[in-house]
Parts: structure tokens; C-alpha cells; sequence
């Protein structure tokens, strides 16, 4: 393996010149061939923060243009950058991961936590220079990520905690100081089957296959996926052999179901752990928990019995049980109400400048689409009125005679325009960097492409106001924790813009979505409500919700004291509702995630670039189908 010629003492400089960044930019993609055993790797520089590429997908590496004046910390960063995706071309394979990744939105988050450790962990571990940089890279992510005020393990996320413990035991490097006391927090409250997991990630880390098995292993003794997919794999245990009856052939199973009567004692030796787990990780209720999920309720809650009691609820079982624990702390704002206006343009100024070069592309499809949209229309007048727009044809009999009146004519309303387009946006914190910068920008060049053909547009985000709960998980422990809360955070819907109001007045607006420290979590299904209540109060006839998203529902205090699918199952709920029994036209546009497995009608694409090209082909498309409609009843 080869490995590029320089250590962390001595890494050049931030260069000084463009000569000089010219040259810095390919010395990495050459380092990132070699390092890679890939001399056709596809590599590009774009503006702006661009996110890692997804490990389910084998995508370009992207990666961030230096400045004019780059940084020191700029050029670290951007090495960082540059050995991750070399080490994940040599060391990773994509299919194998896409086979045995996890369906739930936080297992997937671990499960590629995971086997980015590993990824590193092997790749570096005879490179200094390597390893250097990405321990570098690592303290520079959790600084982003506010870790240095992070006072309780309750505020580390899942993912990023089970992530670090596995590279700590993978590497053999400890965590950065910053975070140490967290994480050995964290590895306390791990019970016996997760250390041992890890041991054995450790041990196959070399080998994909058997460490995808031990990471599910850990994830299983998370209580993150059903332990019953491991239980094969584990025939050296003799307690888990006991009472899963897998040999269908031998003589033994007649005897065990005569004595059946023993098995809820070994049931709740298997249900006990996982309640346990989650309470001494501070994301569950009280101890009771355990036997709350045996289907018993000592304190006499008045939650609903049934399948959505209790973590163990099967998915889709959770869907019309759904509730919030409060919604005192909610928030729908508007987006100058969240900052000043000198932020405001100061934050539109650097959205312009990150999309310069995107906007050309886009304004050409969008120009496309405006001659499409004006050439269905059919255009009407009524002539010889007392108001509305002077008739120049018929300023001639004034000239003949003075006496006539003026004449004025007004366009005669049309199906077309009588339409609204509702935008929403996922400003979660996966969406950060190039995704919410290029759909910030789309929904710009869409609003004023649609208000040019006199349809009204009106673009919406949502978020959570805080991380891990905010004041409803506050209100909840106060409370004493009380089984099956139901939603735990506190949602904020943004007003970038009001179908009423013009672009020229909500253009700033938008920049807001770069705002650091905006993007936290997403609980998609209350936020389409949200969006489809809004469009059904519009006098339009026509509806039209477009939906843009980067993957399911996540928000890890829900999630924590819930059942895991109980933001997706209610998601699935609501986009059901809305498509069926609904006047609302739903459309939505996932990046670098499957949305097809939700909405009926929606596109995927794998690059954030795609975007503003599939949503005018995605509209393109719902206007055709109306202006056949009309077509055909005119006919």
C-alpha cells in the first residue's frame, strides 16, 4: 500500500497562490489514487462544506474547494477529507454493506458508524501520516459538533458514541481528551454482550464480512436490531440455544414443549437486558420498563395497550397510536424571526457565492420549464371594459374621435394559474453542507420560475429547536418518566416564504438555512402535516407538496423511549393519508437515500448537484399530466 510522502510535522503549509493551490489539489488526487489502488478514481472540488459520500452507494468523491487564501485549518481539514474516501476505495466493499444494512434510520446511522471505524482503523494503522490526519479531521467533526459543551452522555449521540468506542478498540488509539469522560461513561453503561462484541469487531476487522456479523451483534445488544437475526450465529451459547427451537430435525424439541412452562423465566432473562441497557444509558424510563415490555403496567398509565405498548411493538404497529408528550414547546416561525437582518444577508451573500456556477445550469432548465408551463396556457381577453389594462388596438377610434371613452381589457382567469406549490425542505444536520446549500438555492430559482407563470409558491423547512429533547424530554424526566411518551422533542417549522408573499421580499430568507447550528434532527411525518394543512387553507384548486429529504425520520430521544420504528411507522401513516384520502398532490425527491419506499411518486438521486434538475422535470411532469387532463376535456 502506498502510502503519500508526509507526516503530520511535515504537512506543507496552506498554500499561498493559485499555483500553488493548483498544485495542492492535485498532489490529493493523487495521493487519493495511490492510497486507493484506484488510478481511475473520479475526484472533483465544489464549494462549500461537502459531506462524506454515503458507504451504501459507490459514488464520485467530491470533496471541498480551497479558498483563495486557504487556511492551515482549511487544508487539514481537506487532507482529512481526502484520506477517508482513499481508505474507503481500498477497504471497503459497497455491496456487501448495502446487503446487510439495517431498515431503521438510527441502526443504519451506527451500522455505518461502525464500519467507518473500521474503515480508518485498518487503513491507517502503518501510516502515521494517515492516522495523524484523521485524528486531526475527528477533533475538528466533534468540535463541530459541540462536544467540547457536552456536560452528559445523554447528549452524545448514539451513533457518534458506539462509532468512537469501536475505533478506540479497533485502533488501540484513545478517544480526543475532549470527549474521553463521555465515552467512558458510555462504555460503562454497555452491558456484557456489547463488550464482548466489540472484542470481537476488534478481532474481525480485518475481514468485512465477520465484522458486519459482530457489529450486529453489538447493535443487537443495543436493543438497535432483533436479536433474534443473531441467535444462529451464536450456537457456542448454550443459554440462547435453549429456547430457540432451530433443530426442526433432531429428537429433542417434543420434550422442550412439554415443558414449556419454564420459558417465561428464560423470556424474561432475554427481555430484561434490553430495557436495562437503555436506562443506564439515560435514553429510557425507570427500571419498571422491563416489565413493561412483558405486556404488565404497574402504574396504571392510561396509554393504550396492545402493540404500541412497549418497545417490542412489531413496525407499523405504532402508526395510529401516535402522539406527542407535549407540545408547549413547538415552535412554526418565521425565518427573519430567527435572526437579524444583517445575518440574514450576510448568509445570502454566502449561499450566492457557494452556487455560482450551479445557478447558470439551473436557470436554464428553469427557463425550460417557464416556456413549457406558458406555452399550456390558454390565453383569454375581455375587451370594452371600464377597467383593468388599456386596449392599445383600440386607442385608434380615440384619435378619430375624441368623444369615445377609453377602452381596457382584463385576462381572462385559467385553470393553470388557479395552482400553489408547497416546498419543504429537510433541515436536518445530515443535510448540512453542499445538500441544503443546493436546495436553498433550488427552491430560489423555482419560486421565481413559478410566480413568473403566476403560480404560487411557497417554501417551507423543519427541524427540531434542540438535540436529544430539548425542554419536552426536560418536562418528561420531571415527570418521572413515564412509559410510552410519545414524541420527545421540540419541533420548529420555518416560514421561508408565504404563497402570498413575493420573492423580492423572502429572497434573503432563504440563506437562513446556512445558519450554523440550525439543522438538528427531523420528524418528517408531523412536518408534512404541517405543510398539507397549510395547503388545504389556500383557495388555489390545485395542490402541489414537494417533499425534499435525505433519508427517514431520526430523532434519538424519541426514538430512545419508543419503539424504533415509531417516527417511521407514523410517517407512513400521514404519506398515506395524504396520498389517498387527500386533494393534495404529494411528490418527493430523496438525496442520497430511498424515498421510493414511502411515496408512491418520487425520485431518488445520488448527488445533491442532481437536484435542481429532477425537481423541474418532477413538476414538468405533474403540469403535463394537467395539461392533458384539459386537453382531453375540452375535447
Amino acid at each position: 500500500m502506498v502510502e503519500r510522502p508526509r507526516s503530520p510535522r511535515e504537512a506543507p503549509s496552506a498554500p499561498d497562490t493559485a499555483e500553488q493551490a493548483e498544485a495542492f489539489r492535485r498532489a490529493t488526487v493523487g495521493a487519493i489514487r495511490a492510497l486507493g489502488g484506484r488510478p481511475d478514481a473520479s475526484v472533483s472540488f465544489h464549494a462549500g462544506n461537502m459531506p462524506p459520500g454515503p458507504l451504501d452507494q459507490d459514488t464520485p468523491i467530491r470533496l471541498s474547494q480551497l479558498s483563495r487564501h486557504p487556511t492551515d485549518e482549511e487544508t487539514t481539514r481537506l487532507r482529512g477529507a481526502a484520506d477517508t474516501e482513499a481508505l474507503k476505495l481500498r477497504h471497503h466493499d459497497v455491496d456487501l454493506h448495502r446487503e446487510h444494512q439495517p431498515e431503521e434510520a438510527v441502526a443504519r446511522s451506527v451500522y455505518d458508524a461502525l464500519e467507518q471505524a473500521r474503515i480508518e482503523a485498518v487503513g491507517s494503522r502503518y501510516m502515521q501520516g494517515v492516522a495523524a490526519n484523521l485524528e486531526q479531521k475527528l477533533e475538528q467533526e466533534l468540535r463541530d459538533a459541540g462536544v467540547p459543551h457536552m456536560t452528559s452522555r445523554d447528549q452524545l449521540s448514539t451513533p457518534m458514541a458506539l462509532g468512537l468506542l469501536a475505533r478506540e478498540k479497533l485502533s488501540g488509539r484513545p478517544a480526543p481528551a475532549m470527549m474521553r469522560s463521555l465515552l467512558e461513561d458510555w462504555g460503562r453503561s454497555l452491558p456484557d454482550a456489547a463488550l464482548k462484541a466489540l472484542d470481537e469487531m476488534a478481532l474481525a476487522q480485518n475481514d468485512q464480512v465477520a465484522y458486519t456479523r459482530a457489529a450486529r451483534h453489538l447493535m443487537a445488544a443495543c436493543s438497535l436490531v432483533e436479536a433474534e437475526e443473531e441467535r444462529p450465529e451464536n450456537d457456542e451459547n448454550g443459554e440462547d440455544d435453549a429456547p430457540v427451537p432451530d433443530d426442526a430435525g433432531d429428537e429433542e424439541p417434543p420434550p422442550q414443549t412439554e415443558e414449556q412452562p419454564p420459558s417465561p423465566e428464560s423470556e424474561e432473562e432475554e427481555a430484561g437486558p434490553e430495557p436495562q441497557l437503555m436506562d443506564s444509558m439515560g435514553e429510557s424510563g425507570s427500571p419498571d420498563d422491563a416489565s413493561e415490555a412483558e405486556g404488565d403496567d404497574p402504574e396504571g398509565t392510561s396509554e393504550p395497550s396492545g402493540p404500541t405498548n412497549g418497545r417490542d411493538a412489531a413496525p407499523g404497529d405504532t402508526a395510529r397510536g401516535y402522539h406527542a408528550y407535549t407540545t408547549q414547546f413547538d415552535e412554526e416561525v418565521a425565518a427573519e424571526d430567527l435572526c437579524d437582518e444583517d445575518e440574514l444577508a450576510r448568509l445570502r451573500q454566502q449561499l450566492d457565492l457557494q452556487l455560482a456556477n450551479l445557478t447558470g445550469v439551473i436557470a436554464r432548465l428553469a427557463n425550460r420549464l417557464q416556456r413549457k408551463l406558458l406555452a399550456q396556457q390558454t390565453r383569454a381577453w375581455n375587451f370594452d371594459l371600464e377597467e383593468g389594462i388599456l386596449d392599445a388596438g383600440r386607442l385608434s377610434r380615440i384619435v378619430v374621435n375624441p368623444m369615445l371613452s377609453l377602452s381596457y381589457k382584463q385576462e381572462q382567469e385559467t385553470d393553470f394559474r388557479d395552482t400553489v406549490v408547497t416546498l419543504l425542505i429537510d433541515n436536518s444536520g445530515s443535510m448540512r453542507g453542499r445538500p441544503i446549500s443546493v436546495a436553498a438555492m433550488c427552491g430560489d430559482i423555482l419560486a421565481r420560475t413559478l410566480e413568473r407563470c403566476g403560480v404560487k409558491v411557497e417554501i417551507l423547512g423543519f427541524t427540531t429547536r434542540a438535540w436529544k429533547g430539548g425542554q419536552s424530554r426536560e418536562k418528561w424526566t420531571a415527570d418521572g418518566k413515564p412509559a410510552n411518551p410519545g414524541r420527545l422533542n421540540d419541533l420548529r417549522h420555518i416560514i421561508y416564504k408565504a404563497a402570498d408573499t413575493p420573492l423580492r421580499r423572502s429572497k434573503r430568507n432563504l440563506g437562513l438555512m446556512l445558519r450554523e447550528g440550525l439543522l438538528k434532527e427531523n420528524i418528517d411525518g408531523e412536518a408534512l402535516l404541517w405543510a398539507a394543512r397549510r395547503l388545504r387553507a389556500r383557495p388555489e384548486q390545485r395542490r402541489i407538496l414537494m417533499v425534499i429529504s435525505d433519508g427517514a425520520p431520526v430523532d434519538d430521544s424519541t426514538l430512545s423511549a419508543n419503539p424504533s420504528s415509531y417516527l417511521e411507522d407514523h410517517l407512513r401513516e400521514v404519506i398515506s393519508s395524504i396520498e389517498n384520502r387527500s386533494e393534495v398532490e404529494l411528490v418527493a425527491i430523496g438525496i442520497g437515500h430511498d424515498v421510493t419506499r414511502y411515496y408512491k411518486r418520487a425520485v431518488t438521486i445520488t448527488d445533491a448537484e442532481e437536484l435542481g434538475g429532477t425537481m423541474m422535470k418532477k413538476l414538468s411532469e405533474l403540469f403535463d399530466e394537467t395539461g392533458g387532463k384539459r386537453r382531453s376535456r375540452a375535447a
